[in-house]
């Protein structure tokens, strides 16, 4: 039986490239996570893992699709030979019902992982090119960090006559800023 996954980093992401994918690889039986490669919680992940048996093929679009790491690829691996399973991997071509498969796949799973370390070097290098000239990463500052509108906001709560929509519109923040500074000025 050919088991599919798929996984995409966010719920704004679509998996259905990968899916027509393993559609198209005629997998039987198709699990999808939303969640980083980088977490472990992967519900979907865990789930195959218990489901899939002797004589299954799990089908990957990607290697980096399923796995973490080169480490947790090798387990995987070892785990899937010493029960009978095997991997077939689309987009290289990888399968491991074959003496050739099984070394490009541990090959590959070197590859995906330094193209991952890669990447994250690539960005802990612009993002401190980016502080070196002065620019500080991060969500924005309130508009209600500033001291001046931060007293305006407190002084129109205190006035019961100005309904709050309208203090929360006129400071030109949303209503959920507005309540958490509110929430900090109480606690005052």
């Amino acid at each position: 039986m050919n088991i599919g996954y798929a996984r995409v980093s966010t719920l704004d992401q679509n998996p259905e490239l990968q899916l027509d994918a393993l559609k198209n690889a005629q997998c039987d039986k198709i699990y999808v996570d939303y969640a980083s490669g980088a977490k472990a919680e992967r519900p979907q992940w865990q789930d195959l893992l218990t489901y899939i048996r002797k004589g299954d093929t799990l089908v990957v679009w990607k290697l980096d699709r399923a796995f973490r790491s080169m480490q947790q690829a090798v387990a995987v691996f070892n785990d899937f030979s010493k029960r009978g399973v095997h991997l077939k991997v689309l987009t290289m071509e990888i399968d491991t019902h074959s003496p050739m498969g099984k070394c490009m796949y541990y090959v590959a799973s070197a590859f995906a992982e330094m193209e991952r370390d890669i990447l994250i070097e690539r960005t802990q290098a612009g993002l401190h090119a980016a502080r070196s000239r002065g620019r500080k990463g991060g969500r924005p500052k309130s508009k209600l960090s500033d001291e001046k509108k931060l007293q305006m906001a407190k002084q129109m709560y205190e006035d019961k006559n100005i309904p709050v929509v309208d203090i929360y519109k006129n400071l030109g923040i949303p209503r959920s800023t507005f309540y958490k500074y509110v929430r900090n000025y109480a606690r005052t």
